[in-house]
């Protein structure tokens, strides 16, 4: 997860939320974090096929974002996440971490490139998060990038 500044400049990263196996609770500490934030809305990672099509896991995210939005009781916008993991691991590299340090980084990496690419695109959005897909401990890859 990631927030921006309160001009909506800059992102910053918060922390990896690691996703239990009940969606409603995953929805109720996601919004519990963007009331914590004081958020103005959320962005949400959108894993499109690198063609642009919707994949399998984009349609899940769909849903999952549009019940965040209910619970949280904010707008969200879906926004393109294609090849932020690879742009994360190659940050994180230059950064002289070796791959095995990278697990507890990269996500919270790849959810600021996520936001300040929404942010570089939206001048004036003000206080927004951004959430990756991180699946739930010991369950398949399911919902929230």
């Amino acid at each position: 997860m990631a927030v921006s500044d309160e001009l909506g400049l800059t992102a910053q990263p918060v922390m990896t939320l690691i996703r239990k196996r009940n969606t409603r609770e995953d929805l109720r500490s996601l919004a519990r974090l963007c009331r914590r934030f004081e958020c103005s809305g959320i962005v949400v990672g959108n894993p499109l096929h690198l063609s642009g099509e919707v994949s399998a896991q984009a349609a899940k995210i769909q849903t999952f974002a549009a019940e965040l939005g209910k619970v949280a009781g904010l707008p969200v916008r879906l926004w393109d996440e294609r090849l932020t993991s690879r742009a994360a691991h190659e940050i994180l590299y230059a950064a002289g971490k070796t791959r095995q340090e990278h697990k507890p980084l990269v996500d919270q990496v790849a959810a600021v490139l996520i936001l300040q690419s929404f942010l570089d695109s939206n001048p004036g959005s003000k206080s927004e998060a951004t959430l990756r897909h991180i699946p739930a401990a010991g369950a398949p890859d399911e919902a929230l990038d």
